[in-house]
């Protein structure tokens, strides 16, 4: 299945690239792209990965685990951070006046707003599981008193 997912998204990347063939600004797409790989892998991996793993190994040793629910705000953070990283800084921000009449100040508070969003949301969802193991009986075999074994 692999093979066939990797042929596929070759066949996407040579499509996109007969897309962008006859621009002339081709190039300059061509170094953002590079640069981003290796940005990404020399820089933003290592970061993430080196989180992960101190995440992992700082989180306590509980029923539930705490991990996934500190990951996936963190990543919906890192991702609507990207998206939005140029109205968060007000790039470009002469050319949003212009095309709407609307300034680009409530971007980082609403940014803000919904990682706070995010993590209360995971953090009442990481409360509830955790208040259902309390309930929930224990799935540990029962010992066998005396030390007799069952025949």
């Amino acid at each position: 299945m692999r093979p066939v997912v990797l042929l596929g998204c070759v066949a996407l990347a040579g499509y996109a690239a007969t897309i962008v063939a006859g621009d002339p600004s081709w190039v300059r797409m061509a170094v953002w792209f590079l640069a981003g790989v290796v940005v990404h892998d020399a820089l933003l991996l290592p970061l993430y990965a080196g989180a992960d793993r101190a995440l992992v190994a700082l989180a306590p040793r509980t029923r539930v685990p705490v991990v996934n629910h500190v990951r996936a705000p963190a990543l919906g953070a890192g991702l609507t951070l990207l998206l939005f990283l140029p109205g968060i800084v007000r790039q470009g921000e002469g050319a949003v006046i212009g095309a709407t009449g609307l300034d680009q100040s409530p971007f980082l508070g609403r940014w803000l707003l919904l990682v706070a969003t995010l993590f209360a949301v995971s953090a009442a969802v990481y409360g509830l599981r955790v208040l259902a193991g309390l309930t929930r009986p224990s799935l540990t075999r029962p010992s066998t008193a005396g030390g007799s074994r069952p025949a």
